[in-house]
């Protein structure tokens, strides 16, 4: 390989990439030698390196081996800057000269830029005038992120993804249910790239807002400013994906600028409530891209997670209240009883520290059941995957290992699937919890057992009369 047939690639990039991508990333990149089937090129930075490395490597690479050079990996070293600009002045193809102080240009020139700073303090929206996004909770950081067995591995990630290393996942995707962090951890995701990358184009929206947008371009008959203002920033956060499902036009468009921004190298960072596989009304084209990076389950709480965000929370709210007390206990006793998600664990503590502000009191386990009786009611009344095993296996007169193990006959296999149905509609378990529940089976046998029972009770008296009673007793 010479720098001629790097100069060639380079006018193939062009086209493949951009201008402004081509810009910001692939002119600054100096060939230095073909080596033992590596091809090996000079950067400005490490983390100039390591950006093109994770976002335009694969392309890169796709293109020198059409090229006909005789490739496998790409490595990227630090070189002269001077001496880079001077290759690059023989060997690069012809580009428009962007308006000095055009938006395009500012936004091309932004990535080259990069460089840590302070995160803000106050309150943010990604994006710009022209590119807005919504508002950043700057209580939402990884430093108020509590850590525990449930979440380890979906923080790991974000963490990851945040920091601006070579990844091999993308798009991110954080699933799980109702207040167990995907919202904070996709605010610290954007949070912590705009403290390292200030520079760089972060947009973080919900679903219902890349639809309202879309709805409102084609109303305005607006379509390509729409295409390009979603397809010209650095990284893309969906909250909620799974409002769009179910929507055509939208779900269309969607997975258009998925596949653009995927092949431009830019990173996607997508949460929902349920796995991809699992939202039935969404596109299985987009269902099928979404698991093509990293899918990451947010697990329901445990104790020691529970424990940990009261023992955050009530450190930063007795820093800002002195006075109050809490009794030796009190948070031991709100994360055995308080068996829900985060949000509800909060906002308990919350009016405990309100209600003890008021009447001037210590906080004690009795002032906890009497001011939070609601909240420990619901949770008493809580279904368990255990729960609805037992007594479904009490109710068929049938054992609970046989409902968790092989044997394929009706007289089990119903039950059984009666059980992935109440599991299912009773609790807030994802299908691989109720999978590994039920004698480690895969999600989808549990997914085919849900809609099975659906199918039968409206078919089957019996079917309908068995779920009601069942639901009936125990929920009583």
């Amino acid at each position: 390989m010479t720098n001629e047939t790097w100069g060639q690639v380079r006018g193939e990039l062009l086209k493949a990439v951009g201008e402004n991508n081509f810009t910001a990333w692939i002119d600054p990149i100096v060939f230095d030698r073909l080596d033992d089937r590596t091809a090996r090129f000079h950067v400005p930075t490490n983390f100039f390196g390591s950006w093109v490395s994770q976002n335009f490597g694969d392309v890169i690479l796709r293109h020198l081996i059409s090229a006909g050079v005789t490739v496998d990996r790409i490595e990227f070293s630090v070189g002269q800057r001077l001496a880079a600009q001077a290759v690059n002045a023989n060997a690069a193809p012809q580009t428009r000269e962007p308006a000095q102080g055009s938006a395009p240009a500012a936004a091309a020139a932004a990535p080259t830029a990069l460089a840590s700073a302070p995160a803000p303090s106050a309150p943010l929206r990604t994006g710009s005038a022209d590119l807005p996004g919504a508002t950043l909770n700057p209580a939402y950081r990884f430093e108020d992120f509590i850590v525990g067995k449930p979440n380890e591995l979906a923080h790991a990630a974000a963490k990851r993804v945040a920091e601006g290393r070579d990844v091999t996942f993308n798009p991110l995707f954080l699933y799980g249910g109702v207040g167990l962090g995907k919202t904070h951890l996709m605010h610290a995701i954007a949070w912590e790239l705009r403290a390292r990358f200030p520079e760089a184009r972060i947009l973080y929206l919900s679903a219902e807002q890349f639809m309202y947008r879309f709805v409102r371009a084609l109303r305005e008959q607006d379509t390509m400013t729409f295409k390009q203002m979603f397809r010209s920033v650095d990284v893309l956060m969906v909250d909620d994906v799974q409002f769009i499902a179910g929507k055509t036009s939208t779900q269309e468009e969607f997975f258009h600028t998925f596949n653009a921004l995927v092949e431009e190298g830019k990173q996607i960072i997508i949460s929902g409530d349920r796995a991809p596989v699992d939202m039935e009304e969404l596109d299985t084209r987009i269902a099928s891209r979404l698991q093509c990076g990293l899918v990451v389950d947010l697990h329901p709480t445990d104790y020691e997670l529970r424990l940990g965000v009261l023992q955050h929370k009530a450190e930063r709210a007795m820093a800002k209240n002195p006075q109050i007390r809490i009794a030796e206990g009190v948070l031991e006793f709100m994360a055995q009883r308080i068996s829900t998600n985060i949000r509800v664990v909060e906002g308990a503590l919350t009016r405990l520290f309100a209600f003890a502000d008021l009447v001037r009191r210590e906080i004690t386990i009795e002032m906890v059941q009497d001011c939070l009786s609601d909240i420990l009611r619901s949770t008493d009344r809580k279904v368990t995957l255990d729960q609805i095993i037992k007594t479904t296996c009490d109710y068929y007169n049938i054992r609970q290992a046989d409902i968790t193990g092989s044997s394929r006959a009706r007289a089990v296999a119903r039950p059984r699937q009666m059980a992935m149905y109440l599991s299912k509609t009773l609790t807030s378990r994802s299908y691989p919890e109720i999978a590994r529940k039920l004698g480690g089976r895969d999600h989808t046998t549990v997914l085919y057992g849900v809609r099975k029972i659906e199918e039968l009770m409206s078919v089957d008296s019996q079917i309908a009369e068995d779920a009601e009673l069942l639901r009936r007793m125990l929920e009583a």
